[in-house]
């Protein structure tokens, strides 16, 4: 019966992956990414079912996300408080549209500012960007390639950090 049930969803899967391409529709990374990278407050398990309540089940892709300031993350480094980023096999320039949109939609997502150290573009990078927000807040919003694969993340800086001098 669980054989059935799992049959079932990846066949669900497929059907709404297909119509999202038929349709011209965005891939669920992108989706998922745009409806839930930029909202803060989520635990990890929080952004998980969020994202999967877009994607559907299981995650058509790979999802990093943890936030310091919510629960312990100990792989975070000391320059990012929070990180959500989704990796997949898909369409790059798609992604870059309609991350590049979220962010120009109001509420509008931070204003540029020079990219705050240690980032900087890196083989495969199609747009790495600073953004500084509001109450001392900065984000580097990052998409591009590595191998075969598109990335997509949004890193946020603990209070004052990158922001221009």
């Amino acid at each position: 019966m669980a054989l059935g049930v799992r049959h079932m969803a990846w066949a669900a899967l497929a059907c709404a992956l297909a119509g999202n391409a038929a349709a011209g529709g965005a891939h669920p990374a992108v989706t998922a990414f745009t409806t839930y990278c930029f909202k803060a407050g989520q635990t990890a398990e929080q952004a998980r079912a969020n994202m999967q309540s877009v994607a559907g089940v299981p995650l058509p892709f790979a999802l990093t996300f943890w936030d310091t300031s919510l629960e312990p993350a100990p792989t975070a480094p000391a320059h990012a408080e929070r990180r959500c980023e989704v990796q997949f096999d898909g369409d790059m320039p798609a992604a870059l549209r309609a991350v590049q949109a979220k962010m120009a939609t109001p509420p509008v997502f931070g204003t540029p500012i020079p990219l705050p150290a240690p980032y900087a573009p890196e083989a495969g990078t199609a747009y790495i960007e600073g953004r500084e927000l509001l109450r001392g807040r900065v984000a580097v919003v990052h998409i591009g390639t590595r191998g075969t694969q598109t990335f997509i993340g949004v890193d946020r800086l603990p209070a004052g950090m990158g922001l221009p001098e």
